[in-house]
């Protein structure tokens, strides 16, 4: 199992920074906007989990069955080793991040050809597309090639043998009616399209697909559909199913037999039987009954239908589903999608479940050359059967999961907590304790999918998770142990919101206190307060919404109802940092309220201009209460405008401030950096955003974070903490540069920013460094102008010395390419906590070099250093403080012991590479320079005597025979391994120390000392008298620099 939870976490860091800002806002650059070259240097980093999320749809390549492709929420993804691995193809192509299919030609693999925006659109997790993107080299670089404004596609035909023939299935937008739908042809790769079959403003083209046994004639299916922020309808006379028989320029409606209401539908021609074809199809005016929905037969190519099933199992939450796939090679086989996968193989008369690893299915393919080859899409991932379905590729190799929100403790290093749609909720450590970022490196916690996550930060042994429709249990991560706490037990699926006691967001609200630690709020349309673990419950607020009745229940035209959310809800609560009377709460119908006397009265403080926006995140400023931020995204109302909200007068007045946020990059959610005031952080629909005024200017903030909607941002430590929906957690460690500044120094001059605290410790997967931004005003001449970084100790003592202009060595070890960048702009150090390595021996294996023929040098102790930085003719310093593992409970005294007697370790170690080094460059300068002179009798003579005495001694001291790590098993260990093993040990020793690692030290040291009169008789000795006769006959001598 991954992390394990403790009652007695050490907390490093303060929480709740309230006052004011450690720093004051600098001058602020031009327009606010810092120039990018200084910022380029921070980079995210990718935390996971690796456990996959929703996929929409999937493709294999023909002619090869170990080559896929899958699309998410996240972009695409390929696999060329039948899903042992995946890889996304579409970061730094793609405008946005949602899938709805994904082609390959079934005549020329290297075209791929993707519709964004996916089909199956959730009303609570969902995003848009931005049209057609096409590849040529089997996904290496893509093209857009137009219907940017398709909004969401569900289906794409690429013409076999004629990739600038392409037909598109525009589902279009689910918000509002629009033109933009139905189904699009190009014949010229994309530089126009044409609408070739479209039947009203709400209908749109949900599954098209080609006879495999003639290219030019097509079957679409087209859904009547509208959402709304308070529900769906799902049926009108828009819906139909058509057949093209010229390639798709003209269609024909085939619904004979069908019946005359209908909703969703999926169909799928036969490969095996010419005619046959299979429809899955919501109908009827009351779903409930079933008694016209299921599965309909053509053997006539779509001329009439007949009723195979009624079988709900086929067409639940139709508008979810509704796929259907016939066996390319068995006219009687067939696969259904939906919460199970389904297969039948008497033409559809019975089924069976096909078990795999997720359920929720949404996409599928079958290798036309192998019927027992598929690749499924579903809420777990793409994956990969060879058998039929009976044993799949993983899905937890894929970091696709969509999380709602995030939350962190104050652990070491601190986790981060969310819901994973479609999953369970999730726990993970920011940076991997298990050595990797695997399946075991995350935990299932409290709630289910939808969750937030909350908890005592200090003790986070108790933690509160949401489900559906007011679901709340609690997790004792010490035990295991889950309970249910919900403040009023009314599941209500099926119910109308307005017939049930409270409303419930899908996620709905929950957190504990930080003023007092055991009060949990949750909320509906009203705040639900307990102080004793959830056994008692009170309502603290009136209804916070504006509790419209008629919005409250399922539309009276649709087909299928779905009640699984609320309108008229609470969508957030957030409580203020100064005092905990003060909380606000906003709402999915765009109210905002709040009390200032613990929920005893409540003031609407909703901005004028806020149009019915979600109110989807609060911030109250760390460093003024009356500084309240919010975001509203308004995109189901089809509206991607950027909606930011902020106050400085405790929302008697409100201001919007989202200049530089560009429309298409809706926000989710905005924060205030507690250190530095007016330093915020906007998550928005593509991506991350950041202003250094309060506001009042923004610029992105991409770098190598994937375009996806981002959920939610924590200010952790000096780290930015990210949920994202489609490409799980990611972190930007280290915000020193942007709370430092950077748009307040001179470009043309270099400036060293004064680091973070950095931590001794390693955690898994990585060990922690020191990390030290700088920026050039210049591009540097690495040899004429190199840069110099020197790490002073608290004595002023240059412990070590770093430099751009240092050659990497060969070798696979850290001491083979320690070099600094330097490039105009911002750089990124980093420093080890090691002195200077040891000498270089050549051609002869070191055990604590890690492969390189250099042992590093040893750690330092924790306490303050000094960062000097030199570069054309500047010197610049900053401090910098080490500490401790906090995770490790040890005395100073210990801690000093180990440091101790690592420098005593360490100076015998580099006593005797020195020496050993100093032999052999004695023995090699002697043989070499005799070869100058063959003829000298006396002079090789007395280098044989060098020769012969160095390789005495140090066949007591090495085993020169190995040259790699696995020689190690053959040939013994001398004392030279035997000290670098010790010294390796101690210097990574968890104190307090093993005593009898000083006892080993010097037991190795004795012989060492042994040995050490005989290396300096080789100097006195044979050495000395070589030079007396080299320098008398050639005025020279060997080790003449030692």
């Amino acid at each position: 199992m991954g992390f394990k939870f403790k009652s007695n976490l050490l907390t490093y860091y303060m929480t709740g920074i309230v006052g004011a800002g450690l720093m004051a806002t600098p001058a602020s650059a031009v327009d606010g906007i810092i120039n990018e070259d200084n910022l380029k240097a921070m980079e995210y980093r990718e935390v996971g989990p690796f456990r996959g999320g929703r996929v929409t749809t999937v493709s294999g390549v023909i002619g090869d069955d170990q080559t896929y492709y899958m699309g998410a929420v996240g972009g695409v993804f390929k696999t060329v080793n039948a899903g042992h691995t995946w890889e996304n193809v579409s970061d730094g192509h793609f405008g946005t991040a949602s899938v709805g299919s994904v082609t390959v030609s079934k005549t020329d693999p290297n075209v791929v050809v993707v519709g964004m925006g996916e089909s199956p659109y959730r009303h609570v997790a969902s995003s848009y597309g931005d049209g057609v993107y096409l590849s040529t080299d089997a996904g290496k670089n893509w093209k857009h090639i137009g219907l940017k404004d398709a909004r969401q596609i569900s289906e794409v035909i690429v013409m076999p043998g004629d990739p600038n023939t392409v037909l598109v299935s525009v589902q279009g937008s689910p918000w509002q009616p629009t033109e933009m739908r139905g189904i699009y042809k190009t014949t010229d790769g994309g530089d126009t399209w044409e609408q070739k079959l479209f039947t009203n403003e709400t209908s749109g083209g949900v599954d098209m697909k080609m006879d495999p046994n003639n290219p030019r004639i097509i079957y679409a299916s087209m859904w009547d559909q509208n959402r709304n922020p308070w529900g769906m309808r799902s049926g009108g006379p828009g819906s139909g199913l058509y057949k093209s028989n010229d390639g798709g320029e003209t269609w024909d409606k085939i619904v004979n037999g069908l019946p005359e209401k209908l909703g969703k539908m999926g169909i799928t021609p036969s490969g095996a039987q010419d005619g046959l074809l299979y429809a899955l199809v919501e109908a009827g005016d009351d779903e409930r009954t079933g008694e016209d929905s299921g599965l309909y037969k053509s053997v006539d190519g779509g001329e009439n239908w007949t009723h195979v099933t009624a079988n709900r199992q086929l067409v639940s939450r139709s508008w979810y589903y509704m796929h259907i796939y016939a066996d390319p090679n068995n006219a009687d086989t067939l696969y259904t999608l939906n919460a199970p996968m389904n297969r039948s193989t008497d033409g559809g008369k019975t089924w069976e479940r096909i078990r795999t690893p997720h359920g929720d299915h949404h996409g599928h393919w079958i290798n036309p050359d192998n019927s027992l080859n598929m690749i499924n899409a579903n809420d777990g991932g793409g994956t990969v059967t060879f058998d039929g379905g009976k044993t799949w590729s993983s899905i937890h190799n894929q970091p696709t999961a969509q999380f709602y929100r995030v939350n962190t403790d104050n652990s070491f290093p601190y986790r981060m907590f969310s819901g994973q749609q479609d999953n369970s909720s999730v726990g993970i450590a920011s940076k991997g304790v298990s050595g990797d970022m695997g399946e075991d490196a995350y935990i299932s916690v409290a709630g289910c999918e939808n969750a937030h996550v909350a908890m005592d930060r200090d003790n986070p042994r108790y933690m509160y998770g949401g489900c559906y429709l007011g679901q709340l249990n609690e997790f004792d991560s010490e035990t295991g142990v889950r309970r249910n706490v919900e403040p009023y037990r009314e599941l209500g699926f099926g119910v109308n919101p307005n017939e049930r006691r409270y409303r419930w967001k899908w996620n709905a609200p929950v957190l504990v206190s930080t003023h007092d630690t055991s009060v949990i709020y949750h909320a509906s349309n009203v705040i639900h307060k307990s102080s004793d673990r959830g056994v008692t419950w009170t309502d603290i607020s009136p209804d916070l919404t504006k509790n419209q009745t008629e919005y409250q229940q399922t539309h009276p035209d649709t087909i299928t109802r779905e009640v699984t959310d609320s309108y008229n809800a609470l969508l957030t609560v957030t409580e203020s940092p100064y005092d905990a009377n003060v909380i606000w709460a906003g709402s999915d119908d765009g109210m905002l309220s709040k009390t200032e006397d613990g929920g005893a009265t409540w003031e609407d403080v909703t901005p004028s201009a806020n149009k019915d926006g979600m109110v989807n995140s609060i911030e109250i400023s760390p460093h003024d209460a009356n500084t309240v931020y919010i975001a509203t995204p308004r995109y189901k109302y089809d509206d991607h405008e950027p909606y930011i909200y902020k106050t400085t007068s405790n929302g008697r007045r409100w201001s919007k401030i989202t200049d530089g946020i560009p429309e298409g990059a809706f926000v989710r959610v905005v924060r205030e950096d507690p250190v530095r005031a007016n330093l915020l952080y906007a998550g928005t629909e593509t991506g991350m955003y950041f202003s250094v005024d309060g506001g009042d200017n923004w610029q992105a903030y991409q770098q190598n974070l994937p375009v996806v909607p981002i959920t939610d941002i924590q200010v952790k430590h000096a780290d930015l903490a990210i949920s994202t929906q489609g490409r799980a957690f990611w972190v930007l460690d280290d915000l020193s540069p942007l709370r430092q500044g950077a748009e307040d120094h001179d470009e043309d001059k270099a400036h060293l920013y004064k680091p973070e605290v950095a931590y001794d410790a390693r955690v898994g997967n990585m060990t922690m460094q020191a990390v030290i931004y700088y920026t050039l005003g210049s591009e540097p001449d690495l040899k004429e102008n190199p840069v110099k970084m020197e790490i002073l100790d608290g004595s002023g003592n240059v412990v070590r010395t770093l430099k751009s202009d240092t050659e990497n060595r060969d070798g696979s070890g850290s001491a083979s390419a320690y070099k600094i960048p330097a490039n105009k702009g911002l750089n990124k150090a980093t420093w080890d906590y090691r002195s200077e390595n040891y000498s270089e021996i050549k051609d002869l294996y070191v055990l604590s070099g890690g492969g390189d023929n250099i042992t590093e040098g040893s750690k330092q102790r924790p306490g303050d250093y000094t960062v000097r930085l030199s570069f054309d003719g500047e010197v610049m310093e900053q401090p910098l403080t080490i500490e401790y593992d906090p995770r490790v409970e040890v005395t100073n005294d210990q801690l000093m012991e180990k440091y101790e007697l690592t420098d005593q370790i360490d100076g015998s170690l580099r006593d005797l590479t020195y020496s050993i080094k100093t032999a052999r460059d004695a023995r090699n300068q002697a043989e070499a320079e005799v070869k100058n002179d063959a003829n000298d009798e006396d002079l090789k003579k007395l280098a044989q005597d060098i020769v012969n005495a160095v390789d005495a001694w140090e066949e007591k001291v090495v085993s020169a025979d190995r040259t790699y790590f696995q020689d190690t098993l053959n040939w013994p260990d001398m004392v030279f391994a035997d000290m670098q093993d010790i010294y390796r040990i101690v210097d990574n020793i968890v104190p307090p120390m093993n005593q009898r690692m000083r006892d080993r030290f010097g037991h190795i040291n004795d012989r060492w000392l042994a040995l050490k009169p005989e290396y300096q008789a080789i100097l006195t000795g044979p050495v000395a008298a070589f030079n007396d006769a080299y320098f008398a006959k050639r005025n020279k001598v060997i080790l003449a620099s030692e």
